[in-house]
């Protein structure tokens, strides 16, 4: 197994196809093919599932991938310091739920970060695919939170991925909505003050439930309901149809000016907010500055 077969292993597995990635590569179809079983009989595992729309990489086998990732970009880091005598280009990606201090402090890293060559990248995705993200080691660290509603089903998730959960802070439930909700006046809301105005929260998947969802009490019975996928969408939807979400009350004053605020919630249920990281893996330096960036907002709860 050589350095080589590594990239191509994860070419395939970023293209989705034996052929699209041969193209990638410039190399034959069939040189790739055999390099992949190769690999593969050499580690006495299947690492993809071949079928008529192209490749998938087995769910059992999405760890060996994330260790190949790891090695070939350590391995551009060695090469672009000592061997092409260029500054290492660093590469850092975190996975995240739709939070706007998630954004800011990502914003923050790369701004003290400071140098010339870098490769970040920031996620933000569905709570199944965060976690999968640092167990294949593609995210160096996942922002999610736990409660008392899911804190079970996702621990038992983290043991089972060898991931360690680090929590940074607790915030008590608010919603968001625009400044001139009718309930914006309020000093708390509670869920049946919520019930005529429709509720907004991230998509999730395959994996719709209450125990993967970004909001608190997303099992409650809601007559209007608006599922989206980006924070650019769930804002528009509180400004122009009085929609609202469930989150940890950290104000976005930075997002919006003050057209959204955030009201408490009268509903006794904590979000601890944290990060997922391997096991067997400490904070690199970039990782402490963001986690640093990201404690910054502790202060603004509520």
């Amino acid at each position: 197994m050589t350095l080589q077969h590594l990239k191509y292993l994860i070419t395939v597995a970023e293209k989705g196809s034996i052929t699209e990635a041969a193209k990638a590569l410039f190399i034959s179809q069939p040189s790739l093919s055999g390099a992949i079983k190769e690999v593969e009989k050499e580690a006495k595992i299947t690492i993809f599932n071949r079928c008529r729309a192209g490749v998938a990489l087995t769910t059992e086998r999405m760890e060996f991938l994330g260790y190949a990732r790891q090695v070939v970009q350590q391995m551009d880091l060695l090469e672009a310091k000592y061997i092409d005598n260029k500054s290492a280009k660093q590469r850092f990606c975190v996975s995240s739920q739709h939070y706007t201090f998630s954004a800011n402090a990502f914003v923050e890293l790369v701004q003290r970060f400071g140098q010339e060559h870098f490769e970040f990248i920031l996620n933000e995705t569905q709570t199944h695919q965060i976690i999968e993200d640092v167990r294949n080691r593609f995210s160096d660290l996942g922002v999610l939170y736990l409660s008392d509603s899911n804190e079970n089903v996702l621990k038992k998730l983290f043991d089972e991925y060898n991931l360690t959960f680090v929590e940074l802070f607790t915030a008590l439930p608010h919603i968001f909505i625009r400044k001139e909700h009718p309930l914006a006046k309020k000093k708390s809301v509670s869920l049946e003050d919520l019930k005529p105005f429709p509720r907004l929260s991230f998509v999730q998947g395959a994996y719709e439930s209450s125990n993967f969802a970004e909001e608190l009490f997303s099992n409650e019975y809601a007559e209007k309901s608006i599922k989206v996928s980006d924070r650019a969408a769930i804002v528009n939807f509180m400004i122009g149809l009085d929609g609202y979400t469930i989150s940890s009350g950290i104000f976005p004053n930075y997002l919006h000016g003050s057209s959204i605020i955030s009201v408490p919630l009268e509903e006794k249920e904590t979000m601890r907010i944290g990060y997922v990281i391997n096991k067997d893996k400490e904070l690199s330096e970039l990782g402490k500055i963001y986690v640093d960036a990201l404690m910054q907002y502790k202060c603004n709860i509520g």
